[in-house]
């Protein structure tokens, strides 16, 4: 069987993420990628062992070798890119946030739909094989009826004053950053995993740290901050360090989350704990492996990750035996793997069931940030409008 063919453009932390996983499936090729140029796209592809190298992901459009596309480049130019790459005919899997808002996303569903490319969004979270597990649980009924969600994601990369990265300016990581970045990961984990919808938010948010250090070279997403004797310039700040959101699910049930990029040593800390009238659950990303059962009338449990202990609809999701820890590049080759199967099974996207985020959870999620943001400002609840379709 002939590989499907893959572009990659952006080349920072993310882009070799992606390759990385998708070079684990054995039946797709990462062909070529694109940075800013052509001497830094050749220079990625020779440390990446890429056959081909364009000048910029326009070149990669027009080769007809190329399949899929995928956009890992900084987050003001998800929107335009996605919009080229699809207008091209090229499958696409986008990194988050699709757009800058969720009238952006919502054009961007409408073009996918239109054009009948396979469209996903790289939330890899729901792909752990113990949220698989809980998915699949609380679908059962073993939890009862979902009352609370709650949790948090938690970060400390940004914790110093001399921390700084692109994803600080709004004019490239957007108006939103904690909740963009990382809350957005939280709200569709829960979603995935309870079946639910969150439909209206009362948020609040914070820039902890209103004036940053920036050097004068910019450091990586996760890099170290500026060391002592640096030169750097003052700049202000005008997007999140910290916020914090009440939440009311579509059937009723009620939830809050945190998000914090200055948190001393949490270093990717999503959690979250599901309370149901039977029992409730709590998975916590730092220790993927384990899944927390807690029970009123008997011993609490700690279900490990173990095929032999899964629930049968979440089988798949797990490669290795019990004791074999799978964590976040698994969870991302999960993600691929479903995504790149859909392609090559011939499925349709306006037909068939996907088991990877599409452009309709990217633009949910848009629709939440635009809402939580909207609260935060105007101190209210604000109803989560989905630009597509009503109230969502």
């Amino acid at each position: 069987m002939e590989k499907i063919k893959v572009g990659v453009i952006g080349t920072g932390f993310i882009g070799p993420t992606h390759i990385e996983a998708i070079r684990r499936l054995g039946f797709v090729e990462v062909l070529g990628l694109a940075d800013s140029s052509q001497e830094a796209s050749e220079k990625k592809a020779r440390e990446l062992g890429i056959q081909k190298a364009y000048r910029d992901y326009c070149e990669m459009l027009e080769d007809p070798e190329i399949q899929v596309v995928h956009n890992c480049t900084p987050n003001h130019l998800h929107f335009e890119i996605n919009k080229e790459i699809i207008k091209a005919g090229k499958h696409i899997v986008s990194e988050k946030p699709l757009a800058m808002d969720n009238r952006e996303s919502a054009e961007l569903l409408n073009l996918a739909k239109e054009h009948g490319v396979v469209h996903g969004v790289n939330f890899n979270y729901r792909q752990f094989a113990s949220v698989q597990n809980l998915r699949e649980k609380i679908a059962n009924g073993d939890l009862g009826k979902v009352n609370l969600v709650y949790g948090s994601y938690l970060q400390d990369w940004l914790l110093y004053e001399t921390d700084y990265n692109w994803r600080l300016a709004p004019d490239a990581g957007g108006k939103s950053r904690a909740i963009a970045d990382i809350g957005s990961h939280w709200c569709d984990t829960v979603q995935y995993v309870t079946g639910k919808r969150i439909v209206e938010v009362f948020a609040d948010l914070a820039t902890v740290i209103p004036f940053r250090k920036k050097p004068s070279e910019t450091t990586a997403t996760f890099g170290a901050s500026a060391s002592q004797g640096e030169v750097y310039e003052e700049v202000a700040i005008n997007t999140e360090d910290y916020a914090s959101v009440l939440v009311r699910f579509d059937d009723g049930s009620k939830g809050v989350f945190t998000v914090s990029q200055v948190s001393a040593g949490r270093k990717n800390r999503l959690s979250f704990e599901i309370a149901g009238s039977k029992s409730a659950a709590f998975w916590n990303q730092e220790e993927p492996e384990k899944l927390w059962i807690g029970h009123r009338d008997k011993p609490n449990e700690i279900l490990l990750a173990d095929v032999a202990l899964f629930e049968q609809g979440a089988k798949e999701s797990i490669h290795h035996p019990g004791g074999h820890n799978e964590g976040w590049p698994d969870a991302l080759k999960n993600m691929m793997k479903n995504f790149y199967s859909f392609i090559r099974d011939g499925k349709d996207p306006a037909n068939d069931k996907t088991n990877f985020a599409t452009f309709e959870d990217g633009h949910i999620s848009m629709c939440i940030t635009d809402a939580i943001l909207e609260s935060s400002k105007n101190q209210k609840w604000v109803k989560v409008l989905n630009r597509r379709e009503g109230n969502i």
